[in-house]
């Protein structure tokens, strides 16, 4: 998901496990991409501060062995579709 994220032109955080995070311009805005998200589908969290401790807010997105690529694609592109 990260490398998909990332080539679609997201700065997306490489992660260390399964949860992906994907910079957003501002808290607003967060809360926003993330309710439009939910509303094409997509099931995202969305951190913003004080809940984050660098300050950035971002979208996390959760991978599972059990997504296809054509799951991991639509998550992909409602990002994509959705960004603020």
């Amino acid at each position: 998901m990260h490398a998909r994220l990332t080539a679609a032109g997201h700065a997306a955080v490489r992660p260390d496990a399964a949860v992906v995070s994907v910079r957003a311009p501002s808290p607003e805005s967060a809360v926003r991409w993330a309710a439009d998200c939910r509303t094409a589908g997509l099931a995202v969290g969305c951190f913003r501060p004080p809940s984050v401790p660098d300050g950035v807010s971002r979208l996390r997105l959760t991978a599972r062995a059990d997504l296809s690529g054509d799951q991991i694609e639509r998550a992909v592109r409602v990002i994509g579709e959705t960004r603020p």
